[in-house]
């Protein structure tokens, strides 16, 4: 896959590259990991891991709008992770992005179909990934305002 082909697919849009929505969006991120680590402390480990994936999908956000991308209506979540397995091509980028997509896939579950099925070394384990890839995305948008 690549970036060409997932224009084509119309899974991402080509837009101006745009550092106020990927600010914005890096700062979601942030939050949500601050917002994952209190669900842990209060022992809500569902929705601990669904808002560190909040910050890992926030942070894949960010690269695309620094970049000049976003995802398009149809294809959402599943759109970030496409194009970020074109761009983050490398070993620790592919490992991040099976992460998500498989919080992905747990989220979904917490949501719409099960309760209490996330652990607290799980919940723990989804906010330090979410922390790695916000340190990960930071560091690739480093023209970004600081917050």
């Amino acid at each position: 896959m690549s970036l060409e082909e997932l224009l084509r697919d119309n899974t991402i849009r080509r837009i101006s590259p745009d550092t106020a929505l990927a600010t914005r969006a890096l700062k979601r991120t942030s939050r949500d990991i601050a917002t994952a680590k209190t669900l842990i402390q209060n022992g809500d480990f569902d929705w601990a891991l669904a808002i560190a994936y909040n910050a890992m999908l926030s942070a894949g956000r960010t690269l695309m709008f620094n970049q000049g991308y976003r995802p398009s209506s149809t294809e959402g979540h599943v759109a970030v992770i496409k194009y970020l397995q074109v761009v983050l091509g490398s070993e620790t980028g592919n490992r991040l992005v099976t992460i998500l997509n498989g919080m992905r896939k747990k989220r979904h579950r917490i949501v719409y179909e099960e309760m209490d099925i996330v652990s607290e070394d799980e919940a723990k384990r989804a906010v330090k990934w979410a922390e790695e890839f916000f340190e990960k995305i930071g560091a690739m948008t480093k023209n970004l305002p600081e917050s």
